[in-house]
């Protein structure tokens, strides 16, 4: 069963977290942050978002968390640090969104 859920906030013990997208069923979860133009900062706050996930939403403690960014405009060197960090990187072509990981990507699990 998957649930989709936008506009995600949660707030425990002082610490927030919010997500723009999140897609769960019961073994895996995808965190989507999306942006206009996808900056460095916006990764590591992405970074940051996922590392805190588990901890405030412990209703997904057991699975298995994926990272995303999605955004309009993807510099190439900000594609390359978000594979490095291992998320999935979408970016928009033309009228479509396209995934700019390779086959050789390996996702990093949270």
């Amino acid at each position: 069963m998957l649930h989709e859920l936008s506009a995600v906030f949660v707030q425990r013990g002082g610490e927030s977290l919010d997500i723009d997208l999140l897609a769960a069923n019961g073994t895996r979860a995808i965190i989507v942050a999306i942006r206009k133009t996808l900056k460095q900062a916006d990764l590591d706050e992405h970074l940051e978002r996922l590392s805190k996930f588990k901890r405030l939403m412990p209703r997904y403690r057991d699975v298995n968390a994926l990272g995303a960014v999605a955004a309009m405009v993807v510099p190439s060197d900000v594609a390359r640090y978000a594979y490095r960090q291992g998320l999935f990187v979408m970016a928009q072509s033309g009228d479509d969104m396209v995934l700019l990981n390779d086959a050789n990507f390996n996702p990093r699990v949270w």
